[in-house]
């Protein structure tokens, strides 16, 4: 069988038709057109590759960790490569430093416990208004179980950017963490979190970025950014359904972290709570290892990542150029956040004017146009532009999506 690595000459990266050929959901057929999918900020298709290792590792390593039979040494052996693979590509100092759980979510609040555990009455953490609820709900917790005051950094609603001179002048003695997106999931706005961690830092403060909706699109080296810690959702960059959290080691090792007892007590697995998902672990690295293949086989997988997630990149200002200029001119149709040229992500959020987001999405979905819409947990985002009730339609650009897709898509939306 021909490897993708194969077909891509020395320092290129895989063209769309390439890449299209690795994902088995691409040939799927709705009411007889090909299925378009513009969902993936809420999750993408997977390719065989990844879901080949998955099958690999249950058919043939399945076992529970750390045992002295042959199938449990595999396993180890699996997650451990898997931590390696997630500590190279976030830029991370060591597989120690790369904690798996079942989401980003749940990651996020087995930190606030831990995190809170250290704090009083009184402390203050720092959220967004742009953010998932993802990283405010696990922080509005401790100020109902502990007496933490939260304060909410707001965005500009011309352009959906973070106020950071607001973020300034909520920084004090007693702030204890500032909890930042990296992008958001509904507008797609890239926020500058290195300085948002720099400013953390100078005020004493810890920083954790969700980094969800930033992975897909943009490469991540969590030292340059300076945060302590960074959490992503492998099945949000082609993998299946797990979760990655990274912190650095000394804080995984130090927090009093809620786990059993007794249980490994040394990083990362005292962060671990039971049996992990073991073929997702693999998954997760196995869509790392697949983005490194769309710059074939020469230099080191850091290296083949950065030409990708550049190329990629490019890619996605020029899908998403076209289809804000697209939707921009159909009437009634309204756009929010930032303009392309800005600091974002290819993920457009529109309404219509006199009709609804679902009946949007469904009709779409009537012609193998699969978007999303609602809030999708960045309620106040939303709530902000007066769309709390019906929330957004969502349109997300992949490294699978194309020109003809984006351009089916805006003859639709002018069909309504």
């Amino acid at each position: 069988m021909t490897s993708i690595e194969q077909l891509v000459a020395p320092n290129g990266v895989a063209d769309v038709e390439t890449i299209r050929a690795q994902f088995p959901a691409l040939e799927r057929v709705h009411d007889g057109a090909p299925v378009a999918y513009f969902d993936g900020p809420g999750g993408t298709q997977v390719p065989r590759m990844v879901v080949d290792l998955m099958a690999d590792y249950l058919f043939n390593h399945n076992a529970n960790t750390h045992w002295l039979y042959p199938t449990s040494a595999e396993t180890d052996q699996a997650i451990e490569e898997a931590r390696r693979t997630l500590c190279e590509f976030l830029g991370a100092s060591a597989a120690e430093e790369i904690v798996f759980g079942a989401n980003t979510t749940s990651l996020a609040f087995h930190l606030g416990r831990a995190l809170g555990r250290g704090w009083s009455a009184g402390d203050e953490i720092v959220v967004t208004e742009l953010d998932h609820h993802a990283n405010v709900a696990p922080w509005r917790a401790l100020e109902r179980e502990r007496g933490i005051v939260v304060r909410s950094v707001p965005f500009r609603l011309e352009d959906g950017t973070l106020d950071l001179d607001a973020l300034a002048g909520m920084l004090g003695a007693r702030t204890r963490l500032v909890a930042v997106g990296a992008a958001s999931n509904a507008i797609g706005t890239v926020n500058d979190v290195a300085r948002v961690c720099a400013m953390a830092r100078e005020a004493g403060a810890l920083s954790f970025v969700d980094a969800v909706h930033y992975v897909p699109h943009n490469a991540v080296d969590v030292r340059a950014l300076g945060c302590d810690f960074l959490a992503c959702s492998a099945y949000k960059f082609y993998g299946p359904h797990v979760g990655i959290l990274y912190g650095k080691q000394e804080l995984l090792e130090r927090l009093d972290v809620p786990k059993l007892d007794p249980a490994p007590d040394t990083a990362p697995e005292r962060w671990e709570l039971g049996t992990q998902n073991h073929e997702g672990i693999v998954g997760a690295a196995a869509a790392v290892n697949f983005l490194a293949s769309l710059a074939g086989a020469e230099g080191t997988r850091r290296e083949r990542l950065a030409r990708v997630y550049a190329t990629l990149h490019t890619r996605g200002e020029e899908l998403l150029a076209r289809l804000w200029r697209g939707l921009e001119a159909i009437d009634g149709v309204k756009l929010y956040g930032s303009r392309p040229g800005a600091a974002r992500t290819p993920t457009v959020a529109f309404t219509m004017h006199g009709r609804s987001t679902g009946s949007i999405a469904s009709a779409l979905a009537d012609r193998a146009l699969f978007v999303s819409n609602g809030d999708f947990y960045a309620a106040t985002v939303a709530e902000r532009y007066g769309q709390a009730y019906d929330g957004f339609v969502r349109v997300g650009c992949a490294a699978y999506t194309t020109e003809e897709e984006v351009d089916r898509l805006l003859e639709a939306v002018e069909a309504l």
